[in-house]
């Protein structure tokens, strides 16, 4: 187990490796496996980006995000500006159905609504306006209405955790009770991540239980 100290180098460590990152201005408290990022960034990209680097670190169970977003006058954009943008990426997406998304925005900040059929499109929608000028965050309400109504196969999400080389299957319990599917233990923030990502592609899943337990070894 890593000390406070260790992880929290680590972390620093990870972020100045991406290219995109000023590790300066960003502040990095670790504290028994939570991770705290903290500072100021001028493009919602970067804050993204410092999110993914502290959760690669072995030994990182949590991140609190806490970065905040300052554009410069050249970058700045009123929210109809953002809005029109917003609109424009998601009708250009041909795997969305853009005309059930709904989009508010305020102070920079934009909001998705609206139901879509599949998990994936839920986060395509949401990374197609991430990266748009102006934007300091996006707040993602979409909702999963599958068009296949029968009960989850478990063995079918089993098998598909078994096929993928970087999650370790016989570690992962999977429960599903009708539409919904919980996870058990993982052991890095990536396999938490790839395994809902996984769960989420069987048809029919409402509500994927990703308050996975990481523990390493």
């Amino acid at each position: 187990m890593k000390t406070n100290a260790e992880l929290q180098k680590d972390v620093q460590d990870a972020i100045k490796w991406e290219p995109l990152l000023n590790a300066a201005e960003i502040g990095v408290i670790a504290k028994d496996g939570v991770v705290t990022l903290t500072g100021t960034v001028d493009s919602y990209p970067k804050k993204t980006e410092a999110e993914t680097a502290a959760k690669s670190v072995v030994g990182v169970k949590a991140v609190v995000e806490k970065i905040d977003v300052k554009f410069s006058d050249s970058y700045s954009k009123s929210d109809t500006d953002i809005a029109n943008d917003a609109l424009e990426a998601l009708r250009s997406a041909s795997d969305l159905p853009a005309d059930k998304i709904k989009i508010t925005v305020e102070n920079g900040w934009l909001t998705l609504e609206g139901e879509v059929t599949w998990n994936f499109q839920r986060e395509a929608a949401k990374s197609d306006v991430s990266n748009l000028v102006g934007v300091k965050g996006v707040i993602n309400n979409i909702t999963i209405s599958p068009t296949f109504q029968d009960s989850v196969e478990q063995r079918a999400i089993e098998k598909a955790l078994s096929r993928n080389w970087a999650v370790d299957d016989e570690e992962i319990h999977v429960h599903v009770s009708g539409c919904n599917v919980k996870l058990g233990v993982v052991h890095s923030f990536y396999q938490k991540e790839e395994a809902a990502r996984i769960a989420w592609n069987a048809p029919g899943v409402l509500a994927v239980d990703n308050e996975l337990v990481i523990e390493y070894d």
